[in-house]
Order: structure tokens, then C-alpha cells, then sequence
């Protein structure tokens, strides 16, 4: 018998600037994502540090077509129905509802193509789980406003939550607010579109937006409950514990501060205030969060699950040789931790380290957890027969399950388990396409080459059996 609860919501998670293309179409406005190219400058940019915001051309900028998603969505939605998926995780674009942002009337084609996409989902009863901002500010808003170092910010995304709750309130049941929310602090063009200039303060400018979007959350949770009673609203958090590399007292209060630094944002939202150690940080580092009056009374207005994502786990040390041994992890620093094997990216492959995450998440919070991202970035390809064997992907994530369903058994509630890019899709991080997550193979390289033929891989057929026994296959 499966350990997993009955009502398990397993599925698979995309965002809308790594699917959709269509960048310009149905009234669409430019997102910060759409000035991310492929390529040397791309990390850069991701960092604040960008000249123009506009495409540059000769440029190439892979979420302008990416697979193309908004055209084929009923395609791609009957095969993750053939697979048995209960839930699907999207976003919505904001500028594609909000072309600026700070629009007085929504852009009726752009509601209307969620409610088509909902509707195809809701057809094979898979559960729409919605995140409402998901790497990608409109354009307009950093233009005019700088924005999320900006108040304004907050009114308009009040505005933009109070318009699709209410649209959609008869159709989504499950939403997220900020996509890995502690990512402004690490690719803050990014996670908020921030852009840096020479002379500016780096930390009050970033900390400053993180009240904003804090602010900004707790007042789309409390809307959320008022127009859709009976609705789940979270958080999402870029998770990942990180291990002292040694049992040096200093290691271990690194390693303390470093997971800090992404608790953070998950105590004001899970908790209703800022946490000591964070007003410690902010007097220590001459930090002043402006406030408005209320503010502290609308932090109080917490989520009801943590969503997190789960790649790798992280180490650090306060040796200096030990320092100098680095190795690549999502966007987070980390030393080498010998005890672990790597991915083609240069990623630790951890899947213990899963189990304990989700156990510091459910023991510092005491709230339902939703693993909504997790997954095996790799260079798949096509076989003479036309197939794709990829045994390596089925083996990550064998792995990964059978360390939640551990997590579950030691008490951890889990609601639902959407794994990264149930289908091929631009990577956030790279902007690549052969940096591959899917069970579904996308014929399309880092060029933007290729037909868009959709290919089953291997996985496919896997993951179909794991959701068909609720768990039991992974036992077998």
C-alpha cells in the first residue's frame, strides 16, 4: 500500500515565460524575462545590471517563442492528462492581463486565454495550481517606477490579484503569490526587477522591495480569502538546506545565517512579522524599511501551505581553502561536499537532502508543505527509433520521491508533488533548450531551431505508473 495520501496532488510544473511564446501576442506586454538573451550577458542581466530595456537587436531571446505553449496548450495539457497528472502547476503572465502593469482595465483576450487554459485542464480534472508572479515584472512598471523599490507596487499588484481572483475564483482552487521569492536577493532583475546603477545601495534598494512584495503578498492572501472562501493561498520558496562542511561552531552558524537569508521571506509570510535576526541584519547593515502606517497589521495575514522548490542542497564553510573549492547550484554558492555525486550543470545531487528540507520546513512552520518544483536538468536525445531513454532522469527522481514519501512516514503533511518541466522548456537559469527537464522531448535547440514535434520520452511511461499507484510503483 502507498503511503501517500489519498488526494495526493501529483503533476508537473511550468512557468509562463519558459512556455508560452507569444511574448507580443493578445495584447501582451513586454516582461522583464523578454530582455533576457541567451548567452554571455545573461547572468549579468539577472543581476540588476542591464543598459536598455528593450530587445536588442540581432539578439536572441529564447521566452519569445519558447515551445510555444500558447498555441499548443491543448495539445501539451491531453498528454499530461494521458500521464494522470491531478494537478498542473502554471503562472500567469501579468502583462499579459496588465500590459503595463499599472493599466486602469484589464486586457480582456489576456483573461480570456487563462480561462481557456483552465477550462482544458479542468476538462481532465487536473487541478490548476496558479502562481501569480513568476519572474516576469512588466517592463512598464521598472521603467517608470524602478519597480519594486517602489510603493506603487503594491497597489498595482493589489489590483492585478483582485482582478484574476475574481476572474477565475470558480476554477483554481490552489495559488501562490511570488515564484522563490528569496531569488530577489540573489537575481534581483529577476525576482523583481531591479536595476542597479553605480553608486546605489545595493542592500537597502533590494530589502526595501522585499517589504514591498512581503506587503504586497499578505494583501493578495487576504483578498484571496475574502472572493474565494474555501481557496488555498502560499508561498514558494527557492529551498535547499545547507550542511556546515566541518564541526567547526563557525561552520555551523554560516551555515545558520545562509539558510536565514531564505527563512527570511517565509517567517514574515508564514509567521505575520519580521523575525529578530532580521531586524538584527538590518541595524547591523544600516538598513532602514520604510513603512506605512498598517503595514505590520497586513503582514499578519499568512498563507495557508509553503511552497517550495527542491534541486540541490548547499554547503559552506568559514575556511578559506575550503572556500575556494566551489561548485555550481541553482544560483546559490556553495562549496563541494565531497559525499555528493553532480549533475551535467555542475548541480549536487542530494535526494536525502530533500527529506531534509522538507522536515526543517514542516518543523520551523508547522504548515502543509507543496513540493512544486523538482527535477533533472540533462542533455537528452533522440534515438535512431525516434525515442528518448532517459534512465538517468527515472533514477533522480526515483531517488527524490522515495526520500519525500520518507519525509511523509516521518510526519511531514505534504500536499502534492508538481516535478519541473513535466515538458522540455527554456531554462531560467541558462536560457537554454539541451539543458532538458520533461518527460516530454521539445525538437528545439539553443538557437530557437527545430519543428516543436513533441516526443514521449522513456520518463513518460514511469511517471504514468507512479501516479497511477499513488506512490506504490516506487516500491517495486
Amino acid at each position: 500500500m502507498s503511503i501517500f495520501p489519498e488526494g495526493f496532488l501529483w503533476g508537473g510544473a511550468v512557468a509562463a515565460n519558459q512556455v508560452e511564446g507569444a511574448y507580443r501576442e493578445g495584447g501582451k506586454g513586454l516582461t522583464t524575462v523578454d530582455l533576457l538573451p541567451i548567452g554571455a550577458d545573461r547572468f549579468s542581466i539577472m543581476q540588476g545590471n542591464i543598459d536598455t530595456l528593450e530587445p536588442v537587436a540581432g539578439a536572441y531571446y529564447p521566452s519569445h517563442e519558447a515551445i510555444d505553449f500558447y498555441h499548443s496548450y491543448k495539445e501539451d495539457i491531453a498528454l499530461f492528462a494521458e500521464m494522470g497528472f491531478k494537478a498542473l502547476r502554471v503562472s500567469i503572465a501579468w502583462a499579459r492581463i496588465f500590459p503595463h502593469g499599472d493599466d486602469e482595465q484589464p486586457n480582456e483576450e489576456g483573461l480570456q486565454f487563462y480561462d481557456d487554459l483552465f477550462d482544458e485542464l479542468l476538462k481532465y480534472e487536473i487541478e490548476p495550481v496558479v502562481t501569480m508572479a513568476h519572474f516576469d515584472v512588466p517592463v512598464h512598471l521598472v521603467q517608470k517606477y524602478g519597480s519594486w523599490q517602489n510603493r506603487a507596487l503594491v497597489s498595482f499588484f493589489e489590483n492585478y490579484a483582485r482582478t484574476i481572483f475574481t476572474r477565475y475564483k470558480d476554477k483554481v482552487k490552489y495559488w501562490m503569490t511570488f515564484n522563490e521569492i528569496n531569488m530577489l536577493l540573489h537575481l534581483p532583475f529577476v525576482g523583481a526587477g531591479l536595476v542597479f546603477r553605480e553608486g546605489d545601495d545595493k542592500k537597502q534598494i533590494q530589502y526595501q522591495a522585499a517589504h514591498h512584495q512581503l506587503v504586497a503578498s499578505a494583501l493578495a492572501v487576504k483578498l484571496c480569502h475574502k472572493i474565494i472562501p474555501g481557496a488555498k493561498i502560499g508561498c514558494m520558496l527557492a529551498a535547499g538546506t545547507t550542511y556546515p562542511y566541518s564541526p567547526n561552531p563557525a561552520d555551523y552558524l554560516e551555515a545558520m545565517d545562509r539558510d536565514r537569508d531564505s527563512f527570511f521571506f517565509i517567517d514574515v509570510q508564514a509567521r505575520g512579522a519580521y523575525p529578530g535576526y532580521a531586524k538584527r541584519f538590518f541595524k547591523d547593515n544600516d538598513i532602514v524599511i520604510e513603512m506605512e502606517p498598517g503595514d505590520e497589521e497586513i503582514l499578519r495575514h499568512t498563507v495557508d501551505y509553503i511552497g517550495f522548490s527542491y534541486y540541490a542542497s548547499r554547503t559552506t564553510s568559514t575556511d578559506p581553502e575550503v572556500l575556494g573549492k566551489t561548485t555550481a547550484g541553482n544560483v546559490f554558492g556553495s562549496v563541494e561536499n565531497p559525499y555528493l555525486p553532480k549533475s551535467e550543470w555542475g548541480w549536487t545531487i542530494d535526494p536525502t537532502g530533500f527529506r531534509i528540507t522538507a522536515n526543517q520546513l514542516y518543523d520551523r512552520y508547522q504548515k502543509p508543505l507543496f513540493v512544486v518544483e523538482n527535477g533533472l536538468g540533462a542533455v537528452d536525445t533522440v534515438n535512431e527509433e525516434g525515442k528518448v531513454e532517459d534512465s538517468y532522469r527515472i533514477d533522480y527522481l526515483q531517488k527524490h520521491l522515495e526520500q519525500m514519501r520518507e519525509a511523509i512516514e516521518d510526519g511531514v503533511e505534504i500536499l502534492g508533488y508538481t516535478s519541473w518541466g513535466p515538458i522540455d522548456l527554456v531554462s531560467a537559469s541558462t536560457g537554454e533548450m539541451k539543458k532538458r527537464y520533461g518527460y516530454i522531448y521539445v525538437d528545439k535547440d539553443n538557437d530557437g531551431n527545430g519543428s516543436l514535434k513533441r516526443v514521449k520520452k522513456s520518463s513518460f511511461h514511469w511517471y504514468k505508473k507512479v501516479i497511477k499507484t499513488n506512490g506504490g510503483s516506487l516500491s517495486d
